[in-house]
């Protein structure tokens, strides 16, 4: 009787061990899903560049509800300088003379943030819910 004799490790080699990639790929799929299903619900924030030149100055002083801000932090509307609450009053005149309007905000890029936001709290106070941000270019 012969003798069979196992093979040695020499002559079967080394294996690698196998790596299972079922929990991996289960895992990125339910994130693709988790972020198609997302997706339409997150609300992106837009802010619109206002193209450089004299000539877009002179559009947005225009349209029905352009507001500035100076560097010096005063307040225009419609080419004349307001505080706060007249600021206000004139806003809700101008949201029943315009209900469909967006107001249109351009700060100077050296005015201060409170300014922004006291503007921003003024609109909402006056019953806009949305309002664009035009940055002028350096």
């Amino acid at each position: 009787m012969r003798r069979k004799l196992s093979p040695s490790f020499e002559e079967e080699g080394e294996s690698e061990p196998l790596i299972n990639l079922t929990p991996l790929i289960d895992v990125v799929f339910v994130v693709l899903i988790s972020f198609m299903l997302i997706a339409p619900v997150l609300d992106i924030d837009l802010v619109e560049l206002a193209p450089g030149g004299p000539s877009s100055k002179q559009e947005t002083s225009n349209t029905p509800l352009a507001i500035s801000v100076r560097a010096d932090n005063s307040i225009w509307f419609q080419g004349r300088q307001m505080n706060l609450t007249d600021l206000e009053k004139t806003l809700k005149i101008e949201k029943g003379r315009h209900p469909g309007q967006t107001p249109q905000f351009i700060p100077d890029k050296n005015a201060h943030f409170g300014t922004y936001q006291a503007v921003k709290n003024t609109l909402e106070l006056c019953g806009f819910t949305q309002m664009d941000v035009l940055l002028q270019p350096q």
